[in-house]
């Protein structure tokens, strides 16, 4: 009974960090900026540029959520603080989606995109892995999750990850006529699902780093 009250929780716990990463990272409403970005790039140019993307993305990911702690006591920052931190920022992310914009902290610049076109497999590391893919609210919500318990939450945390950057992968090598499928009206309509989504989660690790900052109001 207790084996099938953990499994179930932990299947819960596993399907939160997926759709947080989903909502923030949200690859059906990238999958247009990946295309602008590889225009004019052949098939297995394309490819190349989204695996190199997706694994950029994945590697950084995982270097902060091996590395929270580390860098936690490093820069003497408590969980709590990282927290409320992490939850206005990922809220702030969600807020702009609901309205269907772009963050300033999650999206490139048009300047930054102007200098990433110089070079086909240039635009793999920045501006899609970093800030795109792997923005400072990614990167948040993967420290948030993976420092909420011990070895199994790390790993549930790295392969729900690693699941999305998958999908991610596919969206993108496939995404022409995805984008063609939904139009403009579609994409508006996820990246807001999305963008709610995203700003209840912010919101809900909010609440939890002010409970452990002031456990009175726990």
């Amino acid at each position: 009974m207790h084996s099938f009250v953990f499994d179930k929780a932990f299947i819960g716990q596993g399907l939160s960090v997926f759709m947080g990463f989903f909502a923030i990272m949200n690859p059906i409403a990238n999958t247009p900026v990946f295309l602008g970005l590889t225009a004019g790039d052949d098939a297995a140019t394309r490819r190349r540029v989204a695996f190199q993307a997706v694994l950029a993305a994945f590697v950084i990911v995982l270097v902060f959520c091996l590395l929270g702690s580390v860098i936690f006591k490093m820069f003497g920052i408590t969980l709590p603080a990282f927290r409320i931190t992490g939850g206005v920022l990922v809220a702030l992310i969600g807020f702009q989606m609901l309205h269907s914009n772009h963050s300033a902290v999650h999206h490139p610049s048009d300047a930054d995109q102007a200098d990433s076109r110089q070079a086909a497999l240039s635009v793999a590391l920045t501006p899609l892995a970093l800030p795109i893919l792997a923005g400072p609210g990614t990167i948040a919500t993967a420290m948030n999750f993976a420092s909420t318990g011990g070895t199994p939450e790390l790993l549930l945390t790295v392969g729900a990850f690693a699941l999305l950057c998958l999908i991610t992968y596919i969206f993108f090598v496939f995404g022409e006529g995805l984008t063609r499928f939904l139009g403009k009206s579609g994409l508006a309509v996820i990246t807001r699902i999305m963008g709610l989504i995203l700003a209840v989660i912010g919101v809900q690790m909010l609440v939890d780093g002010i409970r452990g900052a002031f456990p009175v109001v726990a």
